[in-house]
């Protein structure tokens, strides 16, 4: 990436992140959709399950549990295999708080503030 290529990509990124961290589901996966379509290999796979948590949240917003656990299962697998790709976020700390979230809706426990994915940048 060329240095305003990569300026756009941190801007959008940080428009993204923002969105999703202010529980803004519908809205971040579409920011995250738009960076999604201007990456390729792991980076867009890192992305795409980053979207898939956000719908994820969205369901479960709307009470869909079981769509919600299928989705933030499916952005886990996606994110947990490329925590070493670099895109700006501590992804180590994004795939422990989804593993606690995942089985917290396994099991059906209650839910709190607390439980909401958070991305934190590097």
């Amino acid at each position: 990436m060329n240095e305003e290529s990569t300026k756009s990509f941190q801007d959008s990124l940080c428009i993204a992140l923002n969105l999703f961290n202010n529980h803004e589901w519908y809205d971040a996966h579409d920011a995250f959709e738009e960076i999604w379509n201007t990456v390729d290999g792991d980076e867009r796979q890192v992305i795409q399950g980053i979207l898939q948590v956000s719908v994820s949240q969205f369901h479960l917003s709307k009470g869909n549990l079981n769509g919600a656990t299928i989705l933030l299962g499916e952005g886990l697998g996606r994110i947990k295999t490329r925590t070493k790709i670099n895109i700006g976020i501590d992804l180590e700390s994004f795939c422990r708080c989804l593993e606690d979230l995942l089985i917290k809706l396994q099991c059906k426990e209650n839910l709190n503030e607390h439980d909401k994915p958070f991305l934190k940048l590097l």
